[in-house]
């Protein structure tokens, strides 16, 4: 971006001109995409879809068809065209470093389908059912007489089974089989009885889960409704609270400080005189805190009304287009549909290779050469896609705002904004949204590889690599925020003048910067009364998730079932109302545009809404009182 080239006067001609916009990376993210179908397809030709849904024993063969001999193992190269499912002799034996079932493994006829507990009824379920399960050098006849029996036949009782759907192996019914990794993920189960109860909470709750889920949608809907209208008041409230907040516990502390201070004696302890001290640097703390936060607002103050007059012409867009309340669906369907294709082509990846021999004597299918770091490759692939998926989203909403703002009569609006939008998306700036969101993802990966490092030396490294490991994971992850704002205001840059992303950015950029005491009271004041609108969502769904879930007497525990909701409430109403973040930091960005380019004056009109027409009216009228009167306050009034 820094070797770009840049016009010696910048002219805006908003929605005039639509070009195509960083074709290169288009065409580099097209022969990525080519590079991931290179892997699944790859994967499918070496075989692994077929070892993936039809499963594999321990000796390579594959369940339900004819096999090809492995140089070197028996029992491989069988007709197992009878034996279509995969069955563990010790199906709960989880190894839970390596993540994977530490067990032989057979293909049988048929999963039992009751508990098995000698081997008598292990080779009786074998002469009725025609399933051998024990290992394939032993005869059903032998399994009571041949001393091998205790070794090649299941880990008895063999629990009830049931065949995977689509992927035929045999898996415990018995959720409680699996406590032990279960308990790996959560650490506040201590015994399988607890975890069983949690599971048939939800089983049992699984109704109230999802009208609460719903209450949280319709929530979130209404409260996106509800702030255009009292953004002025909430703003304002939300101010005095800090303020009186900050005063009194600063107020409180001082007045502990002064107590104690009077009522200490001659027989003071050492905790007392610790606590009298720590009283006041908490004082004199709260104090500073408290001093800092009243300049703040004091310096806010006017900046105050933009973020009111803001929110309240969002809440205006919300009704021209009301289909960009849906726009999370259709970003959280596209990403489900990737992430799908992704774990699939992952599972395929862990079955592909040649066969080769493991120091047990059994087969383990390996990659070799250049073609084991197609992980790599893939992993890459999880994030730079998904991040050019969310960069979609935020370009489609940046084009249709901004459609919005610079279309003076409201009644020559497309009919629909968002389709235009993304129309325009496809065909002009494809290759502006894989260039940002390949930049996060160079900043990205290198932070996942630390944490990485991170979690595999936790214990072993010492304090100062401790130290800096987590200095460089912070540095990195406040680094890719930054860029991720800077990259929201280019796409936008590129929605309103079809300019390549270098250029949009460093336009942004210097808005931005020459606006950046209100950029920090947008993002200071904006954000925090969202992040008390996702407050209040998640409270209101859990205190209703308490109210009804009190009356049920079906189950014992319905703490994970409160907690399913609140998450799922915490993230309907994030998708919800960064929705309205972005719209309104589109908004910001257009109106620094519109105010620094126009003045209003015949052939240089405004093309801002009504209310932001009053906020630059006010902001003269002041600045002309200011420059009478004289002095420093008038330039601090300059609207631009």
């Amino acid at each position: 971006c820094l070797f770009s080239h840049k016009s010696s006067k910048r002219e805006w001609k908003p929605l005039e001109d639509h070009s195509c916009t960083d074709v290169p990376w288009l065409l580099l993210f097209i022969l990525f995409c080519i590079g991931m179908g290179f892997i699944c397809g790859f994967s499918i030709a070496t075989g692994a879809a077929a070892r993936l849904l039809l499963g594999y024993d321990s000796y390579g063969n594959i369940c339900g068809q004819k096999n090809v001999k492995v140089e070197g193992i028996v029992n491989s190269g069988l007709d197992l065209t009878q034996k279509k499912y995969v069955f563990f002799l010790d199906p709960c034996n989880i190894d839970l470093v390596h993540q994977k079932i530490k067990s032989i493994a057979l293909c049988v006829s048929a999963c039992p389908r009751k508990e098995l507990k000698t081997l008598a009824d292990i080779q009786k379920f074998a002469e009725t059912n025609g399933s051998a399960l024990c290992s394939y050098e032993l005869q059903p006849s032998e399994y009571t007489t041949d001393p091998r029996a205790a070794k090649l036949c299941p880990k008895y009782p063999v629990p009830e089974s049931a065949p995977i759907p689509f992927f035929h192996r045999c898996a415990p019914v018995n959720i409680s089989c699996y406590a032990k990794f279960a308990e790996a993920l959560i650490t506040f189960v201590s015994d399988s009885s607890v975890l069983h109860r949690l599971i048939s909470g939800v089983m049992t709750s699984k109704e109230i889960i999802m009208g609460l889920c719903l209450l949280s949608l319709v929530l979130s809907m209404i409260l996106m409704v509800i702030i255009r209208y009292i953004s002025r008041v909430l703003v304002w409230i939300l101010t005095i609270l800090v303020i009186l907040g900050s005063l009194g516990g600063t107020g409180v502390l001082w007045w502990l400080y002064a107590k104690q201070r009077l009522s200490a004696g001659a027989l003071e302890t050492q905790i007392s005189k610790d606590n009298l001290q720590a009283l006041l640097i908490y004082a004199i703390a709260a104090t500073v805190f408290t001093v800092i936060m009243f300049l703040i607002v004091l310096i806010m103050r006017k900046r105050v009304a933009l973020t009111i007059a803001l929110f309240h012409v969002a809440g205006k867009v919300f009704i021209h287009l009301p289909l960009l309340v849906f726009q999370p669906f259709w970003t959280f369907f596209v990403l489900i549909l990737f992430w799908t294709y992704w774990i699939t082509v992952l599972l395929f990846l862990g079955t592909t290779g040649s066969p080769v021999p493991n120091e047990e004597g059994f087969v383990e299918f390996r990659m070799s050469g250049p073609l084991k770091y197609m992980w790599w490759y893939h992993v890459v692939g999880l994030i730079w896609i998904s991040e050019f998926i969310l960069a979609c989203q935020q370009m489609t909403v940046a084009g249709a705002v901004v459609t919005y703002y610079f279309t003076r009569e409201k009644r020559n609006l497309p009919f629909t904004p968002i389709l235009a939008s993304v129309n325009r998306l496809v065909c002009y700036h494809l290759g502006t949204v894989a260039k940002g969101s390949f930049i996060i993802t160079l900043v990205k990966i290198p932070r996942m590889i630390l944490m990485y490092i991170h979690t595999q030396l936790k214990g072993k490294e010492n304090a100062c690599a401790r130290c800096m490991l987590k200095s460089c994971i912070c540095c990195l992850w406040c680094l890719e925020k930054c860029l991720t704002y800077l990259n929201q205001n280019a796409y936008t840059a590129t929605a309103i003048n079809s300019t390549n992303f270098c250029t949009s950015a460093k336009d942004a950029f210097v808005i931005l910067v020459e606006n950046a005491l209100r950029v920090a009271a947008i993002n200071t004041v904006g954000d925090f009364m969202l992040f008390l609108g996702k407050v209040l969502i998640v409270c209101s769904t859990g205190l209703a998730g308490i109210m009804l879930l009190n009356y049920q007497r079906d189950y014992t525990i319905w703490v994970l079932p409160l907690i399913i909701v609140c998450l799922f409430a915490f993230l309907v109403a994030h998708c919800f109302l960064s929705i309205y973040e972005m719209v309104v930091d589109v908004l910001f960005l257009c109106f620094a545009i519109d105010t620094k380019y126009n003045d209003g004056s015949p052939g240089r009109e405004f093309y801002m809404d009504k209310v932001l027409m009053e906020f630059v009216e006010n902001s003269r009228k002041s600045m002309k009182e200011a420059v009478r009167g004289g002095g420093a306050e008038g330039r601090e009034l300059k609207p631009m």
